[in-house]
């Protein structure tokens, strides 16, 4: 490890928690300093798999520890709140998995909280900071497409079964896990005002959202039509039209290509993401940069951005009768 690399604390051991561990592995600058978990024994497994220097039995001994720089926080969106509250209040720059809190009252307390004590925050979104982002930001520029109109997401996985989907009290549902993905694919290329919002769900015998549908009109004349399921496959496609021409992303989830077409569907061309890690390096050389450079959020995903979401999220769960215990209404 060098002197300059970014040490970064993981909370928890799950597998998302893997895959952060195995991108930082094989990444420059940066280095999986240590990892806590509920229990010890979690924790050494942990490391010694992945080579990590520390464990901690808890996740308040590792925000004590001194020589961490930045925490990432994998716990279910449920566990979010108490650790990444806890971090701010000890110092510690956090990277916090999405969804980024289990509604929007949680995180609007944390970015207050992370702003009076001018602690670095950021929601782990990893599509928001991939370069194919600025990509298309630039085709859509250019106006290759012509003017918007019509902006696409659609995300589905068959994974019904998994508690974290079915239990209100880790914030289920698809909205939250995968529809997500969708929303901040929308956002990230059309942030014009939304004047209207249509949308419903399928629920679970549980009260949870496995499918939903939602449809948004936007000033300038442009829609967005978004679908997430965790009860079906799909393409994972994002498309973006315009009066002259369109593009297709595949999969909005870790986008691999993106398709150009002009007018009558003609093909044009194909842009290949480069060659990645996993995808989630990206949000983690972003935080060193920031961190590095003073700020206490990153442009990728600011942090009004991400309140703006949550909010909008909670009102569809609201309007779909979808509650979790954490819920103010």
């Amino acid at each position: 490890m060098k002197q300059t690399d970014l040490r970064v604390g993981i909370i928890a051991t799950g597998w998302i928690a893997e895959k952060a561990a195995l991108t930082i592995q094989h990444m420059e600058g940066v280095t999986c300093h240590a990892v806590a978990s509920r229990t010890f024994e979690k924790a050494d497994a942990f490391a010694r798999k992945w080579g990590i220097a520390h464990a901690y039995g808890s996740y308040s001994e590792l925000l004590d520890a001194e020589d961490i720089d930045l925490v990432y926080v994998g716990t279910p969106h449920s566990h979010h709140f108490d650790v990444t509250m806890e971090a701010i209040q000890k110092g510690k720059p956090c990277l916090v998995e999405k969804a980024f809190m289990a509604n929007y009252d949680q995180s609007l307390a944390v970015v207050k909280a992370a702003r009076e004590q001018k602690v670095f925050l950021a929601e782990a979104i990893w599509t928001r900071y991939q370069p194919v982002v600025n990509t298309i930001r630039e085709i859509i520029k250019s106006g290759r497409l012509g003017e918007l109109r019509l902006l696409t997401g659609s995300i589905g996985y068959s994974m019904g079964d998994k508690p974290r989907i079915m239990r209100a009290d880790l914030c289920g549902g698809a909205l939250l896990d995968l529809g997500v993905y969708g929303i901040n694919f929308v956002r990230m290329f059309c942030d014009a005002k939304i004047e209207q919002i249509e949308s419903q769900c399928m629920k679970s015998d549980t009260g949870m959202d496995l499918t939903n549908t939602i449809s948004w009109r936007m000033e300038g004349g442009i829609m967005a039509n978004i679908q997430s399921s965790a009860c079906c496959v799909n393409d994972n496609q994002g498309t973006i039209c315009g009066t002259e021409g369109y593009l297709i992303v595949d999969n909005i989830n870790n986008p691999q290509s993106v398709k150009i077409y002009k007018r009558d569907r003609v093909f044009v061309e194909e842009i290949k993401v480069p060659q990645q890690i996993t995808g989630y390096e990206y949000q983690f050389l972003a935080c060193k940069n920031a961190i590095n450079n003073g700020l206490t959020e990153t442009p990728y995903m600011p942090l009004d951005e991400t309140l703006y979401i949550m909010k909008l999220m909670d009102d569809l769960r609201f309007k779909w009768g979808v509650h979790y215990p954490m819920d103010k209404r």
